[in-house]
């Protein structure tokens, strides 16, 4: 490994570490406020995000822990229980509090701030949809609201801001494992001849740079969004480049895509029905560029994106936010391989000089259009309707149309009798 790979590896490292949870350091001013920051639907790595948080908050001794949530929905029951419990029974004073407003929290994170021994909600706010707790699951709760409503109509304290919020939990007294605590969030101050009381400075808790990664793919929309670009950016580097930059930026985005498959609720048929417009995309790229196919193939895209997860009116896919996938994968077939296709065309190294008379194979069947391997390099083709090119047949270029190289079938090799 190279000097600057090594580089670059030690630095991830250093961001990862720079940038995981930590236990806060209490410091001069006595133990302190941990805000564990969640937002985005809750999912395994969330969770356990959290949980680890107030442990580690407890080990450091700190005052009080509060959760700030902001989430449509919660993807992991066995771990949303234990929450659930830790809060029942916490080692140290835990408050959850929803927002900046306009916060929302529906189905398992509603029932976090709702049924959360001490909690608060920023005005503005939106909670609703109770049932199911865990996105795609059966109905698992009976009570709460199953619309959406406003959390003014509902008997939750209301806190505009975080800071107030801690404000106002001064003197509150916590039920803990250890007993009965009562917790002080502020602390008196004398600076420069003025004496007061200020509030104790909260430490705000984030997922560390590993759990965020995944994180991208944990929302319906990103995860179809990883799964449709490293599908394309698969047939772009195979039609259109080789092996480069692309194929690991493909193999990044297939990842995302795929962990989001694992944690989400999909719908099978919808992400058959989402593959299967990536392949009329493929196929139309094919044989040439096919209006019918293309349309067809981004509908296809389209709909499996706006179906792809079932998720209970708390994460299901919005359409606006499927189509810049759709539009994505359109870019690529439609004017990125092209490009490419025609700058290799007009190098000096596989010119049009260099192509007439070469032979290959076709990989495709002509209709008259399709695909050919010349030199190693997969190039479309065109060739006369009665040439009957099919899928294997050996083929020899007559010349280059544009982007297409002219194809005709090669002449059999006839093999001369021994003497």
């Amino acid at each position: 490994m190279r000097r600057s790979q090594i580089a670059l590896v030690l630095l991830f490292f250093a961001l990862v570490s720079a940038c995981s949870s930590g236990t806060a350091d209490p410091g001069a001013e006595g133990p302190g406020i941990d805000v564990i920051d969640v937002s985005g639907p809750l999912d395994s790595l969330a969770l356990e995000f959290i949980l680890s948080a107030i442990e580690d908050a407890a080990r450091a001794d700190q005052e009080l822990a509060v959760i700030q949530v902001n989430s449509r929905a919660v993807l992991d029951q066995r771990l949303l229980i234990q929450l659930m419990d830790t809060l029942r029974n916490p080692p140290l004073p835990v408050a959850v509090w929803l927002g900046p407003a306009p916060a929302v929290a529906y189905g398992g994170v509603a029932e976090l701030v709702f049924e959360a021994p001490v909690s608060a909600a920023a005005p503005g706010s939106m909670m609703g949809r109770f049932s199911p707790l865990v996105a795609g699951e059966p109905e698992s709760r009976d009570g709460g609201p199953d619309d959406v409503v406003d959390v003014e109509e509902l008997d939750i304290e209301l806190q505009p801001t975080i800071r107030q919020y801690l404000q106002s939990l001064d003197g509150t007294t916590f039920e803990t494992a250890a007993g009965e605590v009562t917790i002080s969030t502020l602390r008196e101050f004398a600076q420069g001849g003025v004496e007061g009381v200020t509030l104790r400075t909260p430490t705000f808790r984030k997922p560390p740079l590993s759990t965020r990664f995944f994180r991208l793919a944990a929302a319906p929309e990103a995860a179809f969004f990883f799964l449709v670009v490293g599908l394309t950016l698969v047939t772009f580097e195979y039609y259109a480049l080789g092996p480069g930059v692309a194929a690991g930026v493909a193999a990044i985005s297939l990842w995302l895509g795929g962990w989001g498959i694992v944690n989400l609720p999909v719908r099978p048929w919808a992400l058959a029905v989402g593959i299967g417009g990536w392949a009329l995309l493929t196929t139309a790229y094919q044989r040439g560029g096919v209006f019918g196919l293309t349309v067809v193939g981004a509908g296809f895209l389209q709909v499996g994106g706006m179906f792809f997860v079932e998720g209970s009116g708390q994460i299901d896919p919005r359409w606006w936010l499927v189509l810049p996938s759709v539009l994505a994968a359109l870019f690529f077939f439609l004017l990125a391989m092209p490009t490419v296709q025609r700058s290799r065309l007009s190098t000096q190294t596989i010119g049009r000089e260099k192509l007439v008379g070469a032979v290959g194979t076709a990989t495709s069947s002509f209709n008259p259009n399709g695909m050919v391997s010349v030199n190693g390099a997969i190039w479309r083709a065109t060739a006369h309707r009665e040439a009957g090119l099919a899928n294997g047949t050996p083929i020899v270029v007559s010349g280059v149309d544009g982007l297409f190289l002219e194809v005709e079938p090669a002449d059999p090799i006839i093999e001369k009798p021994e003497k």
